[in-house]
């Protein structure tokens, strides 16, 4: 495990990520028995409104059996299995975290898209990915783990075709963190940089990307982590039973923390869509 993939750990969303197995065991679902992909969807999106925002992601980046698509940090392959089995795209799912990559290709075995989906161990930073291959990108809540942003978007940029569009959701934010917040931000939530809305598009811009769109998605995201949290908080006995002490108070530790910095008028969240030139 490297030094970047040990420090996620202490972000509690990516610690014991197999838990996904004991939702499905508790349904009845065996290790080995075949999947649906609307059997995993409750489960297998770490980002917010599940396959809503998958949906809206291929609305935007109008996605068809011919498109081949990019991942960035797919994390357990639930945006990228939803993707292909809605759209009939071809998805790369790119994700640092091997124990998070190897499950997901494990799903999607099960899930029979094994054909659809290749899923690939590696940082969009250090690994280079085939000039314009791509005719899409989209990425769900990890950028915020990613401080380099101008050489993550020229890496984006690289790996598109000429009109190609890329699909971000993600954090910004909204003032200055005072000492506790950033302490939380670092180490609970794994991030170490994070833009204001309009310096994102500006990051874009800087990296040849047109016509960036920013949609401020702080009141519906804020609204989401509250109530995440106090749904998952009610059912502490039911978590209890299927994952345990220490999965259940890590992830209740995680929600309640994000609903805070939300709360507290520091966090924000965005939809940017942005094109490469042709």
């Amino acid at each position: 495990m490297t030094d970047a993939t040990r420090s996620m750990k202490s972000m509690k969303l990516y610690h014991r990520v197999d838990r996904i197995h004991n939702e499905l065991r508790a349904r009845g679902i065996a290790d080995d028995a075949p999947l649906s992909v609307a059997d995993l969807s409750p489960f297998d999106h770490y980002h917010y409104h599940g396959t809503d925002a998958v949906d809206h992601a291929i609305a935007m980046l109008r996605l068809g059996t011919a498109s081949r698509v990019l991942e960035i940090g797919s994390g357990i392959g639930g945006p990228a299995r939803y993707a292909a089995s809605k759209s009939g795209a071809h998805v790369t799912a790119l994700e640092l975290q091997p124990d998070l990559n190897q499950i997901a290709g494990e799903l999607t075995r099960r899930c029979g898209l094994a054909r659809q989906i290749r899923h690939q161990c590696g940082d969009i930073l250090m690994d280079p990915v085939e000039a314009e291959s791509f005719d899409a990108l989209m990425s769900f809540l990890c950028f915020l783990h990613i401080p380099d942003r101008a050489r993550l978007f020229r890496s984006a940029h690289r790996a598109l075709k000429p009109g190609g569009r890329f699909y971000i959701e993600d954090l910004t934010r909204r003032r200055e963190p005072s000492p506790m917040e950033s302490e939380a931000l670092a180490i609970k939530v794994q991030t170490p940089y994070l833009p204001t809305l309009e310096e994102y598009g500006r990051h874009l811009e800087e990296a040849g990307f047109v016509d960036v769109r920013l949609e401020d998605m702080t009141g519906p995201w804020a609204t989401y982590t509250a109530e995440r949290t106090e749904a998952f908080r009610r059912a502490h006995g039911r978590n209890l039973a299927v994952h345990g002490v220490e999965i259940t108070e890590g992830l209740e530790d995680f929600y309640g923390t994000v609903a805070w910095l939300y709360a507290d008028g520091l966090l924000g969240g965005a939809r940017i869509l942005a094109t490469k030139p042709r």
